[in-house]
């Protein structure tokens, strides 16, 4: 590719920092609101092509949506186009959460920070639920997939590791398709029996013994800023699926293993990134503020957005190779329905936090059927029940 121009450089610059600022509504609204500035607007691509970078996107991990925007960033002004459209993507979300995770520390515990916080949580729930049931819509295409997400969901509440079942689901997943694909409902007994011993796979999970290296439990383990930019660049350099994901990642290292946040002060993350604008992955930059002060946002963010940027800069020139490659999407299908389980298992524990009282359960009820019915936005859900949760206090 030539070198870009400066005025492609910044058009690309230009539309990172656009999206970054008004992109509210998660992964999905993110990349359809790409779509239609790329595709629509702007006329630099065809849908072919679009579709094509989103399906690449999918099979690599990170923060979809802010990959997608460096691809498109390297698609128009090279390397450059690449670093400048997503740093400028990321930036305004990381900024506002950063802002917002000092005011948390400093008035959070207060009367109206808890008030607020109790409106917040049960709408939040309500989101994550919204979207394991359209995700799970699209990523339950059979009876196996449905399997891998009632044993990822069972298996995660049961202690075992997410990587391991992320990876686990590829793995069934792709490997059933490809040996029923050559051997019909033989080839896969044959896959059940060389793999587990036996061909009725789901009779396994009936008092499965946890291995202790799979469910790590340290507690109180003191914090360094060092454990916590690799926590989060494992983080962002394996998690694959919804952004939600990062959910079941943060508790797994930081509330179960580490012990350096609790899972009330998770799901308050999870809010903020609910009502800022931009990637999900930003509530790194909140937890990393909780733990360890500005430097420790600075580090979580750099971290868990890194792999992002290595990850597009080697794959992007392999897209019409990997486009053709038969047995990507079965492992892609594995990959989401363990994702769909994580959510899910995610999802339960949760509610235990958000869920306390009859207004908490109004309030998470009312803003699913807000959600799935009327597709209200989700950052004016998440800002009503905080509003919801402050009244109530003061008429309480």
């Amino acid at each position: 590719m030539s070198s870009p121009t400066r005025s492609a450089l910044r058009s690309v610059v230009l539309l990172g920092l656009k999206l970054g600022c008004i992109a509210f509504g998660g992964p999905a609204a993110h990349i359809a609101m790409l779509r239609d500035e790329v595709v629509s607007r702007r006329a630099w691509m065809s849908d072919q092509r679009y579709l094509d970078l989103l399906g690449v996107t999918n099979l690599i991990p990170g923060p979809n949506s802010t990959e997608m925007v460096m691809h498109i960033g390297q698609e128009r002004a090279s390397w450059k186009g690449l670093v400048g459209a997503g740093a400028a993507f990321i930036l305004p979300a990381a900024s506002i959460t950063l802002f917002l995770a000092w005011l948390y520390a400093e008035y959070g515990s207060t009367a109206s920070g808890e008030s607020l916080l109790r409106g917040i949580k049960p709408v939040v729930l309500a989101v994550v639920l919204q979207a394991v049931w359209n995700l799970g819509r699209t990523a339950i295409k059979d009876v196996l997939l449905a399997a891998v997400v009632l044993a990822v969901l069972a298996l995660y509440l049961l202690g075992v590791n997410e990587l391991v079942l992320l990876f686990g689901g590829a793995a069934i997943a792709g490997l059933t398709r490809l040996i029923a694909d050559r051997g019909g409902t033989a080839g896969t007994h044959a896959l059940g029996i060389a793999l587990f011993g036996t061909a009725d796979i789901p009779a396994l999970f009936n008092g499965l013994p946890i291995h202790p290296l799979l469910s790590v439990s340290d507690p109180e383990v003191s914090y360094s800023g060092g454990r916590l930019f690799l926590t989060f660049l494992k983080i962002g350099g394996l998690l694959c699926g919804s952004g939600y994901v990062l959910v079941a990642f943060i508790r797994n290292d930081l509330v179960d293993r580490l012990g350096w946040i609790t899972q009330q002060q998770l799901l308050d993350a999870v809010a903020v990134g609910q009502f800022t604008p931009g990637p999900v992955f930003t509530t790194a930059t909140f937890v990393g503020y909780i733990v360890g002060g500005f430097s420790g946002a600075v580090l979580a963010t750099i971290a868990i957005f890194l792999p992002a940027f290595v990850f597009v800069a080697l794959c992007h020139p392999l897209i019409a190779r990997l486009s053709a490659i038969a047995w990507v999407r079965p492992i892609l299908d594995g990959i989401n329905a363990a994702a769909i389980g994580l959510m899910a298992a995610v999802s339960i524990l949760l509610s235990r936090d958000a869920i306390v009282d009859p207004l908490t359960g109004l309030l998470a009820v009312v803003a699913l059927v807000l959600l799935v019915r009327y597709r209200v936005n989700s950052a004016l859900l998440v800002l009503g029940g905080g509003l919801a949760g402050l009244l109530f206090s003061i008429w309480g």
